[in-house]
């Protein structure tokens, strides 16, 4: 696989129904190489930190092959960056990976740690208000990652992967269980047994307390 672009999206305001929200999901391609830090890319708007950025989801990444299938789905080309990820992967396709696994990019490595799970945000930005039942039922989530090694990578850059070796849950299976309201004591294990995203992390570990509590 190859790093096909690497897309950066300033703070921008957008009509949301009825108000007007500030976002960073419009993203562009750049130029020349770009430093990746702990937290993602410096200059990289993160308008809503409640539910992105920081250390577990510094980055998010999009792949050619699941781009291609919104193409064929939509009848239209996407530019790289449309669904606002950091870094657009050829090949890659976002259903065949685990919590976990690793993506190394030139001098970079990053780690797998949740799907993306689509917001009326996205759906503006798309200009479909059926949009989140689209992304849904795609199933092509995209990939959140966090930063285990620093670097600067460029576009053309290969892209390896390297497959988690510990206990893990499928990109898949977490992203069907988001919208699970009722997940079983296993399933709520096999979460938090994998490497995922604190932010998830947290409201599952209070999920499983309470589930443990009324047994």
């Amino acid at each position: 696989m190859k790093l096909l672009s690497i897309n950066i999206g300033r703070e921008r305001q957008q009509q949301r129904k009825e108000y007007i929200e500030t976002t960073g999901i419009y993203k562009l391609p750049v130029d020349g190489p770009v430093e990746i830090k702990s937290l993602g890319i410096e200059g990289d708007a993160i308008c809503d930190k409640k539910n992105h950025g920081g250390a577990d989801q510094a980055l998010y990444l999009y792949g050619g092959a699941d781009y291609a299938w919104w193409e064929e789905e939509l009848g239209h080309k996407l530019a790289p960056g449309t669904f606002g990820e950091n870094l657009t992967i050829s090949e890659l396709e976002s259903a065949a990976f685990n919590v976990g696994d690793f993506l190394h990019i030139g001098e970079v490595i990053l780690q797998v740690t949740a799907p993306r799970i689509p917001c009326g945000t996205f759906a503006t930005r798309m200009g479909d208000p059926q949009w989140v039942k689209k992304f849904r039922a795609a199933e092509r989530p995209g990939l959140y990652v966090r930063v285990i090694r620093e670097g600067v990578i460029k576009a053309g850059d290969s892209v390896t992967v390297e497959k988690y070796a510990g206990e893990t849950i499928s990109i898949v299976e977490m992203y069907r269980e988001h919208y699970n309201k009722d997940k079983s004591e296993a399933s709520l294990r096999r979460h938090l047994n994998a490497p995922i995203a604190l932010r998830a992390r947290k409201d599952l570990e209070e999920e499983l307390q309470t589930r443990t509590a009324k047994a």
